[in-house]
């Protein structure tokens, strides 16, 4: 009630009115994941945990693409623990693969690769801020705002889903793990023949301001798995899972976003 008698007193038009609405939409957003899907201990990811544990009784083939330093590779280490058969990290940047071996769990069910994944085989300029960033993307973002230069790159090497299944003779993925940093949709579209045969059985994906630098927009993942028959759900910080089932112009928020995708049972 204060907040609404301190309205009464200063109009929403007001600077001290508007500064409580940003507060308030803020608080609204985080609620329905909106600015919550950072790190993968409070993300509400663990929900995703839970709902292969509940729904799935076959040992689990994991796909970490954007494995950084490893963060995720050990929470699905620690939380699934033998229920995993194999789990293949791709991390290209050479000196933050370096960091992912000496991080990552010594057992061969984990596989380290020291390549991108992307929608065709080949190289391309990776871009990042400083060595081990978890910003590192192959766009050159303009980060000037927040004071973050972007200024370093190297050489990465890129292959695609669909090769590298068919190289290793993968028939299907359980958990398709995407944090590319703007990127996720090119290393969807290099995995359509699997989303096709239907042998991808469920992904998460982060939406945020990476994807104003790439120009790629909600409706473009919207429009993918729609055409597959896979429903997207916004994670929320509880770990409810709330459908996106009509594309709206309001689900283009750029505060990072966790989501998940999976047809009706998995």
């Amino acid at each position: 009630m204060a907040i609404f008698r301190h309205l009464l007193k200063h109009p929403f038009g007001s600077r001290p009115g508007q500064f409580i609405l940003r507060k308030q939409v803020k608080l609204c957003q985080w609620l329905m994941g909106i600015g919550a899907g950072t790190d993968v201990e409070d993300s509400g990811e663990i929900s995703v945990i839970r709902k292969l544990l509940r729904e799935t009784k076959n040992e689990l083939i994991v796909f970490d693409v954007g494995a950084n330093k490893g963060q995720f590779l050990n929470f699905v280490a620690s939380h699934l623990g033998q229920r995993i058969k194999e789990v293949h990290s791709f991390e290209p940047a050479a000196t933050t693969y370096a960091t992912l071996k000496a991080n990552a769990p010594s057992d061969p069910k984990y596989r380290l690769l020291n390549c991108g994944l992307s929608h065709t085989e080949g190289s391309a300029q990776l871009f990042y801020d400083k060595e081990n960033s978890g910003l590192a993307s192959l766009t050159k973002r303009n980060l000037d705002f927040r004071n973050i230069p972007f200024e370093q790159a190297e050489n990465v090497i890129l292959t695609t889903i669909d090769a590298y299944c068919d190289q290793y003779s993968i028939s299907n993925i359980d958990w398709l793990k995407l944090d590319v940093e703007g990127h996720e949709l090119d290393v969807l579209r290099g995995a359509r023949k699997m989303f096709e045969s239907g042998a991808v059985k469920l992904v998460t994906f982060e939406f945020g301001g990476c994807n104003v630098d790439t120009r790629t927009f909600f409706r473009d993942f919207f429009e993918f798995f729609k055409a597959l028959g896979m429903t997207i759900y916004r994670i929320t910080p509880n770990g409810h899972f709330h459908p996106i089932r009509r594309y709206r112009e309001t689900e283009e928020q750029f505060s990072t976003i966790n989501y998940v995708v999976f047809k009706d049972a998995i």
